[in-house]
């Protein structure tokens, strides 16, 4: 026993020394190398229902962003980036709009982009702002949006008040208009929007001899569409979306009603002659984009179209480039405050002066685009056809 008991201290003696000889063999633990950073940009559009042609238009912007900012290897402060599109459907519908920007919200995005429309913009703005999370729409154009007084909310495009006053001044001036009617669809864009067509051409000299309305899910308009015949209008103006306003078209064409048909950004749109079919004559249709890319913004916005059929083999719908634009001057402003936080890269975001495919981005103290354009179009030969660029 006390011989197994002095070969078991030895060997424990020897175990010890080993155990001291690795620790002081131990190399010092190198610095830890700065760690990477995700940041996540939410994005919202209709991506179901009668508009989810425009709303996965939109989307596809904010991935050709996502997808360009990855592949440069972006660093904010010292930590290099990975970005996270977090994309969700809003079906165009206010309900499902709050319920999204919400579920952005507690997925801690770092910024949002969208909704696309007005009616879904303002009521979810009001949950991004109590979040504190930023929030630039590339093609809600309500006046009201901007207007709640919410520091993180930014557009840029133009918004109604300039848009649809535009329309009516160009109902009289231009298309020598006596009298005009007026549909909307009850939405917050489409009310918005022939709200302002109507000051516009009244004090232009017009004549309203009516004033409708249907909603946003309509395929039926011949209750309303006979009525305004019969007080023969120059003009029907109708605030509201391409999938509704196509089929009026082909209904206008049935009722054999001759008057021009105007309209916002909602129907200005290369999915319009589709949707009207045989209806969609040359210079029959008017109407206005907010937004417009000219001078030495031409070529960007030509390359950007030739990326965009390259990734998604097929031609941009409307606003994808203004997405992609909201994209890059927000990681910009990340950039410039050194962190992703919302509540440190808000005041660089306001100070944006931002080169992009569709124009100069800078805001002005609403959360406005400075200097907002659009652009005029009519369709000849199943096709837009520009006009104008106005400012």
């Amino acid at each position: 026993m006390q011989m197994k008991f002095k070969l078991a201290v030895v060997a424990a003696a020897v175990a010890l020394a080993a155990c001291g000889k690795k620790e002081e063999a131990a190399p010092a633990a190198a610095a830890p190398a700065a760690a990477g950073l995700v940041v996540k940009i939410g994005h919202v559009g209709p991506t179901s229902g009668a508009i989810a042609h425009l709303g996965k238009d939109n989307e596809n912007g904010a991935r050709m962003a996502i997808d360009e900012l990855n592949a440069a290897g972006v660093t904010i402060g010292d930590k290099k980036v990975t970005f996270e599109l977090m994309a969700e459907d809003d079906a165009a519908d206010p309900k499902q709009g709050t319920a999204a920007a919400q579920k952005l919200v507690d997925a801690k995005v770092n910024g949002v982009i969208g909704h696309l429309n007005s009616g879904t913009t303002i009521p979810a703005s009001q949950i991004y702002n109590t979040a504190g999370i930023p929030q630039i729409s590339p093609s809600s154009t309500n006046p009201k949006y901007t207007r709640q007084g919410y520091a993180g909310a930014f557009r840029v495009v133009a918004d109604d008040v300039h848009l649809g006053g535009t329309l009516g001044k160009y109902a009289v001036e231009s298309l020598a208009a006596k009298k005009v009617a007026v549909i909307d669809d009850r939405t917050a864009y489409g009310q918005g929007v022939a709200d302002e067509f109507e000051k516009g051409a009244k004090a232009a000299g017009a004549e309203v001899v009516g004033r409708e309305f249907t909603n946003d899910k309509a395929t039926d308009f011949n209750a309303i569409l006979t009525s305004i015949k019969a007080k023969k209008p120059d003009v029907i103006f109708f605030g509201g979306m391409d999938a509704v306003g196509g089929p009026m078209l082909r209904q206008m064409k049935q009722l054999g009603i001759k008057a021009k048909f105007m309209g916002g950004d909602g129907i200005c749109t290369n999915e319009l002659p589709k949707l009207a079919a045989d209806a969609l004559g040359d210079d029959v249709v008017y109407c206005a984009e907010a937004g417009g890319i000219d001078g030495e913004f031409k070529a960007a916005a030509e390359k950007f179209g030739q990326d965009y059929k390259a990734k998604f083999n097929e031609d941009v719908k409307l606003y994808a480039p203004y997405v992609y634009d909201a994209v890059m001057v927000m990681v910009e402003a990340m950039k410039a405050a050194g962190s992703s936080d919302p509540a440190v890269y808000l005041p660089k975001l306001k100070e944006a002066n931002h080169k992009g495919v569709t124009g100069q981005i800078a805001f002005d103290e609403k959360g406005d685009i400075k200097n907002g354009a659009l652009t005029l179009y009519t369709f000849r030969a199943g096709n837009r056809a520009q006009l104008a660029i106005v400012r």
